[in-house]
């Protein structure tokens, strides 16, 4: 739950029969601030009333000792006392304050509530857009969602858009060297429908045999296009597609 910076208090707390009850108890100064303490738990845990360390764990005696630095005798006096003048139940073994709806902004804190709820969703939901097993460098605070002091938050839009993956390459070629991804692939066969696959035969030959290597195959075979087409035939009419022995 969203935890709240503030509960309120009447002026006149002090005025009250109960309250009055409790004070002149022997131990009814430190009864007095457990209520108050319980007050400012129940606002930390924001909700309705309900005091729990988790859903799955309430408070034991013990717990609320530890808790408000308090004697564990005068803890289950203070709560002893405060459930017989109905200021507390207790509930599925959870202290609830009764009266908390009446004094403090409901609608208020429910709406703390929904901010908290809504900024959990779609933190997790900007969580599924990042790729899965990740080995990129961790994320620091600059990626983290800007939340302000109401608990809105503030996703970069940008964040939201897809995360776009690179198309895999496959090996091709007799020496199975020539890395060209599908698309890659389909875009060499409408460029040169007739020998696609002797181009690719053509580099895979070439760097078996020459051990070097090339970032983009595909850009490599349309350079080698670009620079066969000027010499494809000589004027007197001889091959001049083999550049090689030309130089």
């Amino acid at each position: 739950m969203a935890d709240v910076k503030w509960i309120k208090i009447a002026v006149d707390m002090f005025d009250n029969r109960k309250i009055k009850q409790i004070g002149s108890m022997p131990e009814g100064d430190s009864l007095l601030l457990m209520w108050v303490q319980l007050l400012c738990l129940a606002g930390n845990v924001n909700d309705g009333g309900f005091i729990y360390l988790t859903k799955e764990i309430p408070y034991t005696d013990e717990m609320l000792a530890t808790q408000f630095n308090k004697p564990i005798s005068t803890v289950r006096l203070a709560l002893k006392t405060f459930e017989q003048f109905g200021m507390i139940e207790i509930i599925n073994n959870m202290i609830f304050l009764s009266s908390w709806e009446k004094y403090q902004s409901i609608d208020r804190l429910t709406a703390i509530r929904e901010k908290d709820r809504e900024r959990k969703r779609r933190k997790r939901e900007a969580e599924k857009l990042l790729p899965q097993n990740s080995t990129e460098i961790p994320r620091t605070s600059m990626d983290v969602p800007r939340i302000d002091i109401e608990g809105d938050i503030d996703i970069d839009k940008d964040k939201n858009k897809s995360i776009s993956k690179k198309s895999p390459r496959h090996k091709h070629g007799e020496y199975q060297n020539v890395l060209l991804s599908d698309d890659d692939l389909e875009k060499l066969k409408a460029e040169f429908p007739s020998d696609w696959d002797q181009r690719i035969q053509r580099l895979s030959e070439y760097m078996a045999s020459s051990g070097k290597s090339y970032k983009n195959h595909l850009a490599t075979i349309r350079n080698w296009a670009r620079r066969d087409k000027p010499a494809a035939k000589h004027a007197g009419g001889e091959d001049m597609t083999d550049l090689d022995k030309y130089f």
